[in-house]
């Protein structure tokens, strides 16, 4: 079960990182206008805030794949929560400000791994 756990954790870690590059590198490309529904006028304005936006994407990867490495499991176990229940809270504040669909793409998986987590 801890197995599971920690792909699942794994997963929220490495949609982290692709929501990073969608932020960071591709936001006024293709895969990233269309992924957020920009115009090209809209995502030039914007890009800088979407790569600091990336950036904080990217420190919630970090912090799962540092929970992820960490030796001592019982601090494991509450460094994957913490970072998990940032995704989630995070997830929830996207999905009322900008996009209902951030709820499904972000709290969902995150809550799923919390569970797993602590399932196991």
């Amino acid at each position: 079960m801890t197995l599971i756990a920690n792909i699942a954790v794994a997963l929220v870690a490495l949609l982290h990182v692709w929501i990073l590059v969608l932020e960071m590198f591709l936001w006024t490309r293709p895969a990233g206008l269309k992924a957020f529904r920009n115009t090209p006028e809209k995502a030039r304005d914007t890009a800088v805030l979407a790569a600091n936006q990336g950036l904080y994407n990217g420190f919630l990867a970090a912090g799962l794949v540092f929970g992820l490495l960490y030796p001592a499991e019982p601090a494991a176990l509450h460094i994957k929560s913490f970072f998990l229940a940032c995704v989630a809270i995070a997830g929830l504040y996207g999905a009322a400000t900008a996009a209902k669909k951030i709820l499904y793409i972000q709290t969902v998986p995150a809550v799923i791994a919390l569970v797993l987590l602590w399932a196991s």
